[in-house]
Parts: structure tokens; C-alpha cells; sequence
């Protein structure tokens, strides 16, 4: 008798500790979702605003955001504001998103080439490389050729740099914990000098490839920001060396920067 009692006791035991658990769990999985989606939305918060937007106590909201870095979904700053890390960044670039800017996007790539007669490219982000997600090709018999489809280093491409431009201190240095890939020919091969180049970015508008990604190319990227003030993805121009002196950078880049302007009030 004691040991089918005991039994029982136990068994009914279990299945209320697992019934709980359980819900603990899914609750603690809608407030990291919850959280998640806020922070994609509001690009930055600190801990005592996660507390108050979910409802919950600042212990716990910290325990959520610590969990939700170690998975490079956010990263912290200096002044202890966490903001979209790399796999959050990722997320925002699915396939179905890049089809959804080719559709959109398209016209404005178009539009670009037939001014400029020459290639222009629309990418997006993917780690700490750049997808070429549409194109559309120069009309010279020595142009560059379409790359859609291809992934290149982020760092040594006008469109990739133009991307990691819009990105953290913080979330920028999760791309690169081990310094920057090794790749052929003229490209970066130091972290701070990239960091220094893309400060440079920032505060022009667009980014520069001067021979980095393939000898021969020059090319001038710029970013596509939506209505959120995300930054969606990236338009360049890429021209061959031959045609492209650095006094007709500035002409490339005005060019580029009304058509970005352009796709971005399309977003």
C-alpha cells in the first residue's frame, strides 16, 4: 500500500512539475519573441524599458536580453543600450524579403544603369558577406558583368561596406571576432582601417571599391533605407578601372545617390 501510494504521490508529482515547467517555458519563449520583435522595431533599448514594455521585472528582462546576446540577436554598447545584432540583421534579409526589393526595386536599378550606362547592383547583407540580389548590366561591350546570386566579402565591396556602415560598433566587431577574412588582391586587411573607412561612409552617404573585390572594378555603393529607417539593403555602380578616373567618381556617386533617395522613399 505505502509503496502504490508513494507511487501515485510521486507520478502526480512529476506531472505537475512538468506542467508547470512547461508553461514557464512557453512564457519565457513569448517574452524573448516579444522582445525580439520590439527591439527590431525600436533599433535600441536598455533594460528598464524591456522591463516596462513586457511587463515583467528588470531581473528578468536582463536575464531575457543576456540570453538573447549570447545568441547574437542583440549586442550592447558602451552605454549599456542593447540594439539588432548580426542574427537579427540576418532574419531581416530572408529570401522572401529579397524578392519583395527586387519587385520594388527594380525600376530604380533600371532607371540608375540607363543614366550612368553602366552595371548596377542591388545586394543585401548575410553575415559578414554581401548577396548580389538583382542587377541589371551596362550597356559597353567591356562592362561588369551581372553577379546575382553571388556572395562576396562585405568588407572589400562598395554596396557590402555601405551595409556594415549602418551597423553598431558593437554588432559590426560580432561579424569580425577574428579580424577580417583573408581575400585576394587589393582588399582590407586590417579591422580598424575598415572601421575608419566606414565612419567615412557614414558621414558622406555612400561607400567606395577601388579595385578591393576584383582588379579592374570600381565601383561606388549606397544604402536603401525604409520607412523604419532600417537600412535594407544596397545599390552600387561598377565600372571598369579603365573608365572610371577619380574624377568620375563624383559623377557616379551624385547619380547613385538620387537613385538610392528614390528607392528608399519606395520602401
Amino acid at each position: 500500500m505505502r509503496n502504490s501510494s508513494t507511487g501515485r504521490n510521486s507520478s502526480t508529482g512529476r506531472n505537475e512539475s512538468t506542467g508547470s515547467d512547461r508553461t514557464s517555458a512557453a512564457t519565457s519563449v513569448d517574452k524573448a519573441l516579444a522582445l525580439v520583435l520590439l527591439i527590431n522595431e525600436v533599433q535600441q533599448i536598455r533594460v528598464s524599458e524591456a522591463a516596462e514594455a513586457l511587463g515583467v521585472a528588470r531581473s528578468t528582462a536582463h536575464r531575457l536580453l543576456t540570453q538573447l546576446r549570447a545568441r547574437d540577436f542583440v549586442v550592447q554598447d558602451g552605454q549599456r543600450v542593447y540594439r539588432p545584432g548580426p542574427a537579427l540583421e540576418q532574419l531581416n534579409s530572408t529570401p522572401v524579403r529579397r524578392l519583395d526589393l527586387r519587385r520594388e526595386l527594380h525600376d530604380h536599378l533600371l532607371n540608375c544603369s540607363r543614366r550612368v550606362s553602366e552595371t548596377v547592383h542591388l545586394m543585401v547583407l548575410e553575415g559578414n558577406g554581401v548577396r548580389f540580389v538583382d542587377g541589371v548590366e551596362g550597356p559597353h561591350p567591356l562592362r561588369v558583368g551581372l553577379r546575382t546570386g553571388v556572395i562576396l566579402p562585405a568588407h572589400c565591396t562598395a554596396g557590402g561596406k555601405a551595409l556594415l556602415a549602418a551597423l553598431s560598433p558593437d554588432a559590426l566587431k560580432a561579424l569580425y571576432p577574428r579580424g577580417l577574412p583573408r581575400t585576394n588582391g587589393n582588399a582590407l586587411t586590417s579591422f580598424a582601417v575598415l572601421s575608419r573607412q566606414l565612419a567615412t561612409a557614414r558621414r558622406r552617404g555612400y561607400a567606395t571599391n577601388i579595385e578591393e573585390s576584383e582588379r579592374g572594378i570600381t565601383a561606388v555603393g549606397c544604402p536603401i533605407i525604409d520607412a523604419r529607417r532600417h537600412t535594407v539593403g544596397a545599390m552600387a555602380i561598377a565600372v571598369p578601372s579603365v573608365r572610371c578616373p577619380r574624377s568620375r567618381i563624383a559623377e557616379l556617386v551624385e547619380e547613385l545617390l538620387r537613385a538610392s533617395n528614390a528607392a528608399s522613399k519606395e520602401m
